[in-house]
Parts: structure tokens; C-alpha cells; sequence
């Protein structure tokens, strides 16, 4: 028989490569554990106990003895009972799923004490106020986690119990006051729960082991892991540990540190300190810290070793550190450490920091950027001489320029937020329950906390500014406002700007100026500079070995002459799309299409047709010069002709007045037939695209006539003019092959009249699911194949994107039924089959047949990922995505080497 499923470890079996089984926080206690670093004793229950216990709603049957035979094991190393009467072992239970997921899962500290091992506490530490300290901190946390308590009636009997005593500071309740506050809060639980604290240590750890399972589908961990895109199904491994105690006194505490500045990426001494506090009171930031460097002060022996141990870690993972750990009684010990959180700036500086130092090499850097990261790096930042009041100045958590009008709650931030309003969020810190409100808002502002509190980890991991700390600024909540130190009021709705690069808080709207990774794409930025500690050539060397690693070639979506110098700049190696309906807006060229379309007879069609060529080719001259010798996609006229008239509703009150003064307009009584011609209830989905080509004779022909005339002129010219021609909209290959017959027509009648050969490849979008079905029969007359994914994901969810978007969409993410928007992220299941599908089927037909995308998903970085594993040729994107979509074309080659090397 097979042995039976083992589902928990001890820190002594495990490594930092069990991240699935162990979760983060237990493979890293099990490895520095094997690397001989202080570590509690401890183990750990696995991912696998947590799925089977809620697909369930019971543990795995052997779970129990597991724990029994590993909880004997730590009592005998230890020399302690749990919950001992004289002699207590205590321990925590803390949650830790495979992803980082700060403060969205549950702790609970200090199991095992009780009415008389908190006695034997006493005993055993000599230390009366500690031991009912710990004993609060216990009935509290567990009421709250495990129980489900409302919290804020344990916060509302600790300030009573603080203002009874005089005091705000916790510090200042002696052992008798924090003796009654536990009795008062055994009371809460009664009253709320109708049971009494329990007594039982071993019942308080099994009822927190399941707490901490339960609080993966808690709603905050769900909507972390939406935002964060962290698949539902990987649950939480709880990680069992031996206490020890950082609020013993002035020479113990707790704190958190990073090997590098999370913020910048600078190499130094950075984190936060807590004197006489246990470690969930540095990232609540209830408290104040002192900054990791002051330690030195306080305890050189325990400084000296952290600093050690920092590099040690910092150099076995090869990364930025984030560290957990406590002093109790002048011995250090670590409680937790992972790959640090850290913001996009800080990403690129220490990936590049590293492989100077020989630690990685580029395609391991290039491994740890993202592409939202360089997103975020090219969002604007505050004009450096701008004339604003600035309020307040607090620790600079997470950068980026952030505007918006002040709200104290999440509730009220959600709300603004889809009324359209930029907001940020204000309050004296953060817990787990603000996550909606922070991601509805532009930047987070706290009076309280530091780098490692709650706002600080949560908004860097999201890319959000962030300020914390900011103890000038006194913030009432329930008056819905603050005041700054000069006594300056600043009520809910008021604008403020906050700066999450130095930590300043403005007054109104600060201006806004380009990133300089902006300007570096631009060609505007000075050569050499060394803008914001080397962050533009950290960004230059990244992308430029994602350009030597990518398959994948990267176009640009333009329409026009500069669009198209301004992608080649960004790195564009052609254009993907050229949607020529935008050549026709402004108001002369609306006229003349409005002649086409009003024209009766051959003779009118065939002039307003005549007019409208050298305009078309004139834009063609412009578009081919500004990228000659990198093709140029052009897709013939797609949207519906009605577009290109005006408003029925403007132009039938026009004519009724035109009317009652007994003077009508003739063009404006043919106008309003033809838009009454034209009206459709379901426009996008009726006569548009190769629909137009078809029914209206001349029009593509007339546009494939531009194109080529446009390409001789430019090869006789001395210039390599590469178009392609697309036809839109496409469900049948006879369709196709009717329209590619007049196209070949008027490319050889123009080949003939200049005497220029041209090479002009014909293909189709594909963005009908029909078209994707038939692909390979669609192949048989196309060249080339674009995917338009946001028609084909309007067609394939029935979903019309100019709707659904502001009408239920938000429900829909909410509800779990999207993790991310369709129109945002390539659907693979529903959307992707059919690309792959098509893109298989085309090649089958014609193997060389060339494969793009032109959607707004060319853009998107997990999209990215998904055109290179179906082997497309090229993604094209709006200009300012092309570098994003670089440097993910090459994260996805090295993820697909990677792959095929296992």
C-alpha cells in the first residue's frame, strides 16, 4: 500500500523550492533553518491540509496526529508544555500561501495562555506587565480572527482603559490595568459569541489552524489575489512556531528590514525598529518606529548580527530581502524572510545592481521585471518648481505623482472612484479591511507607519504612491477631515497632491511633468544623464536584452505621420494597424465622404472617390516615409458609414427648423435620408468592414489605389515603402477573394502606369469567431492573418464593450466571474482557443502565412505572454505600450527556453 500523504514538516525537513507545499513564509523558515540562522522551532501544515479542509469543511483525518507527534517533538526540544501551568511553551500561527499576500490572511499570536499559565508566564519571565500584555493580546487576536468579532470593540476598550490611566501610549497600562482590560475583553467574547474564551491550549491552536485556512476565501484575500492575479486554488500552508517575545522590556522588540531601500533600490540599512512590542505592532503601525540604523544604539550585539545576517540571506537568494525579526532580552532572533516587495523604480535599479556584482545574469534580471512595472515608470511625475503649499512631509512608501480629492474611508473612496473622481485615500494607517479603497484610489496617505507598515507593502505591491507617516497631519476620521501643524483644515472632498518619491504632501493640484523613462523613449532626455540614480539605464539594459532574447516582433497601432515617428522611437518595427477611418475626420474630408455616400449614380460615386485619392495618398506618402523599411499594416475602411454623418437627432431639428422658416436645405433633406438609410440597431455588428467594400463599388479599390500609388512614388523616390493590405471584418473566403480580386486589379494597373514593381502582401483581420472556425479556408486567400481581439472578444462574449463595461462589468469582477476584464487580458479559454485555432489551421493551409495581433491585448503584458506560446509572429500596440510589450516579448522567450529546458 501506499504510504499515507504527510501534511505537516518540521522547519528541519523543508527548503525555500517547496514554496507550493510549504508556502512562502514555511519554506523560508525551513531554509534558514538549514542555514544555521537563529530560528524558532516550529513546523509547518501544508497547502494540501488547507484544499482538503475546504473542499471538505473537515481536516484530513491524520492531520490531527501529525500535529500531536510534531507539537511532542517541539515540547521535548523546548523543554515546555503548551499551556503548561508553571512552565508554558507558547506559540503562533500564522498563515502563508505560496504568494506573498501581506496582512490579508490571519495571525494569531500567544496560543497557549490561559487564567493559569499566564501565572506560570509571570513565573517563568519575571515579568508581571509582559505576561498580562502577551494574555491581552491573545484574547484579542483570537476573538477577532478566529472568533469574528468586531474588532473595534477591543480598540474601544483599550483607549478607554488608556484614557482612565491618562495615557494614549499602550506602554503606560501597568500589569493591573492590562489584567482587567483581559477580563473586560473575555467579557466582549462572551457577550458576543456566547461562549467563554477558551482555556484549552490545544483547542485555542486547532480552532486558529482552521481560522487560518478559513481566511483564504476570506473576502480580503480574494480581492488581493483579483488585483494581484494569484490563482484561487493554491491555499495556505500555517506555519506552527515557538514564541518569543519582543515586548519583554526595553531590551527586547521586534522589527522588519530589507537588504536594499524597497523603495529605490539603494544598498544601505533600511527597515523599521519597535522597542518592548511584538511584531504585528510594527506593520499595524499603531506605534510610531524608529528607523533600523538607531538600533545600533540600543543594541550593537544584536545590530552587528542582523547586519550579518542580512547579507547572508541577501547573497543566498540572490535578491532583495524582506526581513521579519525579534530581540528578546538582547537574542536576535528571525522570524520570517522572502523576496522583498518592492516598487517598480527599485525593480529595475536592483536587477541591474545584481548583475553587476556578478549575483545574476541579464536573462535572470530580465526574468525579474514586468512590463507593469515599466508602466508605472513612465507615468508622469510633479513639476519640481511648482508653486505649491506643501502641508506636510512623511516617508516616501511607494513613488509616483498622485492628485485627488481627500476621503477618509474605503467605502467613500470605492464610490468616488466609479463616480469618476480621482481620489486619495486619508487615514492614520491602514488594515487589511481598507484593500478596496486603496486600489480604488490614486495614492494612499497615513499619519502613522513606516516603510513596512500595512499601507507601505500593500500600495508598493500594487504600484500605488504612497505616503505614511506623515505625524505632522492629525487625522480625524470621524469628522472627515485633517488638520495640518500651521492648524489648516482639510475637509473630505478638498484636493491634495502627495509624492511618493520624497514623501511631500501638497495643497490642490501639483502640475505634472513627463517620466524621464519617458523622455529616454522620446529621445528628449540628455545623453549620459544619470536621471534618479541610474533608473533610465537600468531601464536601457533591460530592454535592450529583451529585444536580443524576444521572437516576437513589436508594431505599432498608428494612423498618422507622427503617431508613426513616435512609435519608431519607442522601438516599433512597423505598423501593425492603420485605421484609415480616422484619416477621414476632420471636416473637409467628412464632406467628401459625405458626397460618396449621398451620391446616386455612378458619375457622383465616381467623383467624390476621385476627390478623396490624393488626399488618402497624400497621408500614405507621410505614413511610409516616417517608416520606411519596416512594414506598415493597413487595414481598408471598417466602421459603419453612419459614423461619418451627423447626429440624427442634430440634424432632424435642424431640418424641422429649417422647415417652419419655410427655407429648407436641400443637402441637409439628403442627409437625413441617408442617415435614416443607414440607421442600424446593432451597427458594429451590421454593414461595416469588407460589408462596405461590397456594396460600395470603388471604395476599397480607391484606398488599395492610394496605397500603391503612394508606394511607387516612395520607391521611386529612393525610399523602401513596405505596405500590406488588410481587409476587415471578414467571415468567408468569398467575401475575401472577391475584394482581393480588385485589389490585385488596381495594383497591376498601377505597377503598369508607374513602372514600379510592387510587393504589397493582401490578408485579413480576424475578429469574427466564424473567421477563426474557417480560418483555413480564409488562409487560401490571405497573406497574412491580424487578430482583432477586441472585436472577436465583443463577438465571442456577446458582449458590446461601449456598454458592458460601465454597466455590470463591476459586479462581474466583484462576483469572481472575471479575474480581469476580457478587453483587458486576452480570455485564453474562450477568446485564446480561437486564436490558436485559427493560427493553427492558417499555417496548415499556408505554412508561411504570417500571424499578428492588433487588439488593445497586443499591449498587455500576460496577453504578450500568450501570443508568443501560439506562435504569432508580431503583437502591435498604441505607441506608448510598445516598450512594456518589448520587454514582455522577451520575459516570454525566456519563460518558453526555460520550459523546454525542464
Amino acid at each position: 500500500m501506499p504510504s499515507e500523504q504527510k501534511f505537516v514538516y518540521s522547519f528541519t525537513e523543508g527548503n525555500k523550492d517547496l514554496k507550493d507545499l510549504l508556502g512562502g513564509k514555511g519554506a523560508n523558515l525551513a531554509e534558514m533553518t538549514n542555514l544555521g540562522l537563529p530560528v524558532p522551532p516550529g513546523f509547518t501544515i501544508t497547502t494540501e491540509a488547507c484544499k482538503v479542509f475546504l473542499e471538505t469543511g473537515s481536516e484530513p483525518s491524520s492531520l490531527h496526529e501529525e500535529i500531536s507527534s510534531h507539537l511532542k517533538s517541539l515540547e521535548q526540544e523546548m523543554g515546555k508544555e503548551l499551556g503548561q501551568a508553571d512552565n508554558p511553551l507558547l506559540v503562533s500561527v500564522r498563515s502563508g500561501a505560496k504568494f506573498s499576500m501581506p496582512g490579508m490572511m490571519d495571525t494569531v499570536l500567544n496560543i497557549g495562555l490561559s487564567d493559569t499559565s499566564v501565572l506560570g508566564l509571570v513565573a517563568q519571565s519575571g515579568n508581571e506587565r509582559f505576561a498580562w500584555d502577551s494574555y491581552r493580546r491573545l484574547v484579542q487576536m483570537f476573538g477577532k480572527t478566529v472568533l469574528g468579532i468586531d474588532g473595534e470593540l477591543f480598540e474601544e476598550a483599550l483607549d478607554e482603559a488608556k484614557q482612565a490611566k491618562g495615557t494614549v501610549n499602550d506602554l503606560d497600562l501597568d500589569a493591573s490595568d492590562l489584567q482587567v482590560l483581559v477580563e473586560t475583553f473575555k467579557a466582549i467574547v462572551l457577550r458576543e459569541t456566547g461562549r467563554a474564551f477558551p482555556q484549552d491550549p490545544r483547542e485555542q491552536m486547532d480552532l486558529a489552524v482552521h481560522a487560518v485556512f478559513h481566511s483564504w476565501n476570506g473576502d480580503r484575500a480574494r480581492l488581493y489575489r483579483r488585483q494581484e492575479r494569484i490563482p484561487n486554488d493554491l491555499g495556505t500552508a500555517v506555519n506552527i512556531c515557538s514564541m518569543v517575545f519582543g515586548n519583554l522590556g526595553e531590551d527586547s522588540g521586534t522589527g522588519v528590514a530589507f537588504t536594499r531601500d524597497p523603495s529605490t533600490g539603494a544598498v544601505g540599512v533600511y527597515g523599521d525598529y519597535l522597542s518592548n512590542a511584538q511584531g504585528e505592532d510594527v506593520v499595524a503601525g499603531i506605534r510610531n518606529t524608529l528607523q533600523l540604523a538607531e538600533l545600533e544604539q540600543l543594541d550593537k550585539k544584536s545590530y552587528d548580527e542582523l547586519m550579518t545576517i542580512m547579507n547572508t540571506l541577501e547573497l543566498h537568494y540572490r535578491d532583495l530581502c524582506d526581513i521579519e525579526f525579534t530581540i528578546e532580552r538582547g537574542k536576535l532572533w528571525m522570524l520570517q524572510t522572502r523576496i522583498g516587495k518592492r516598487t517598480a523604480a527599485a525593480a529595475f535599479r536592483i536587477a541591474v545592481q545584481l548583475v553587476d556584482q556578478g549575483l545574476i545574469d541579464l536573462d535572470e534580471a530580465l526574468h525579474r521585471v514586468t512590463g507593469g512595472q515599466l508602466a508605472q515608470l513612465m507615468f508622469p511625475r510633479f513639476a519640481p518648481d511648482a508653486n505649491s503649499k506643501q502641508v506636510a512631509r512623511g516617508i516616501a512608501a511607494s513613488p509616483g505623482a498622485a492628485v485627488g480629492k481627500v476621503v477618509f474611508d474605503s467605502y467613500t473612496a470605492v464610490k468616488w472612484s466609479r463616480s469618476g473622481e480621482k481620489v486619495i485615500l486619508v487615514r492614520r494607517e491602514t488594515n487589511p479591511d481598507d484593500l478596496e479603497g486603496m486600489i480604488a484610489a490614486e495614492g494612499i496617505l497615513t499619519s502613522r507607519g513606516g516603510k513596512t507598515s500595512h499601507a507601505a507593502v500593500v500600495a508598493r505591491g500594487m504600484g500605488k504612491t504612497c505616503v505614511c507617516g506623515a505625524e505632522e497631519l492629525e487625522v480625524d476620521t470621524k469628522r472627515r477631515r485633517f488638520t495640518t501643524s500651521d492648524g489648516q483644515v482639510v475637509e473630505e472632498g478638498d484636493t491634495v497632491s502627495i509624492d511618493g518619491a520624497n514623501g511631500r504632501v501638497y495643497l490642490g493640484e501639483v502640475p505634472v511633468l513627463p517620466s524621464p523613462v519617458v523622455e529616454y523613449f522620446e529621445g528628449t532626455l540628455h545623453a549620459g544623464a544619470d536621471v534618479q540614480g541610474g533608473l533610465v539605464q537600468a531601464v536601457h539594459r533591460i530592454v535592450s536584452h529583451a529585444d536580443v532574447r524576444r521572437r516576437l516582433a513589436v508594431r505599432a497601432n498608428a494612423d498618422n505621420a507622427e503617431d508613426a515617428n513616435r512609435a519608431r522611437r519607442y522601438g516599433a518595427q512597423g505598423i501593425g494597424l492603420c485605421r484609415t477611418e480616422h484619416m477621414f475626420l476632420g471636416e473637409e474630408r467628412r464632406k467628401e465622404v459625405e458626397h460618396l455616400i449621398l451620391a446616386d449614380n455612378d458619375k457622383d460615386r465616381e467623383q467624390a472617390l476621385s476627390t478623396l485619392l490624393p488626399l488618402q495618398k497624400g497621408d500614405f506618402l507621410e505614413l511610409f516615409q516616417a517608416m520606411d523599411g519596416l512594414p506598415v499594416t493597413v487595414r481598408l475602411l471598417d466602421p459603419p458609414l453612419h459614423e461619418f454623418l451627423p447626429d440624427i437627432t442634430e440634424l432632424s431639428v435642424r431640418v424641422a427648423l429649417a422647415e417652419a422658416r419655410k427655407d429648407p436645405n436641400e443637402n441637409d433633406l439628403r442627409l437625413l435620408q441617408a442617415v435614416h438609410k443607414l440607421h442600424e440597431q446593432n451597427p458594429m455588428l451590421g454593414l461595416r468592414g469588407v460589408r462596405l467594400g461590397l456594396v460600395i463599388p470603388g471604395l476599397f479599390g480607391m484606398q488599395v489605389r492610394a496605397i500603391a500609388e503612394a508606394a511607387a512614388e516612395r520607391k521611386l523616390g529612393g525610399g523602401d515603402p513596405r505596405p500590406e493590405v488588410m481587409i476587415p471584418l471578414v467571415g468567408t473566403v468569398q467575401e475575401l477573394e472577391i475584394v482581393r480580386d480588385e485589389c490585385e486589379r488596381v495594383l497591376a494597373e498601377v505597377a503598369a502606369s508607374t513602372g514600379v514593381t510592387l510587393d504589397i502582401k493582401l490578408g485579413t483581420m480576424i475578429e469574427l469567431p466564424r473567421a477563426a472556425i474557417t480560418a483555413g479556408q480564409i488562409a487560401e486567400a490571405a497573406e497574412f492573418f491580424s487578430f482583432g481581439t477586441n472585436d472577436l472578444t465583443q463577438t465571442v462574449w456577446g458582449f458590446s464593450r461601449d456598454d458592458v463595461e460601465a454597466s455590470f462589468f463591476t459586479a462581474y469582477l466583484e462576483k469572481g466571474i472575471f479575474g480581469v476584464s476580457p478587453f483587458e487580458t486576452i480570455d485564453r479559454d474562450g477568446v485564446g482557443a480561437l486564436v490558436k485555432l485559427a493560427a493553427e489551421a492558417g499555417r496548415a493551409t499556408r505554412p508561411d502565412l504570417k500571424l499578428g495581433v492588433c487588439g488593445e491585448h497586443g499591449g498587455d503584458p500576460d496577453s504578450v505572454h500568450f501570443f508568443h506560446e501560439v506562435g504569432l509572429d508580431y503583437v502591435s500596440c498604441s505607441p506608448f505600450r510598445i516598450p512594456v510589450a518589448r520587454l514582455e516579448a522577451g520575459r516570454a522567450a525566456l519563460e518558453t527556453a526555460g520550459s523546454d529546458s525542464r
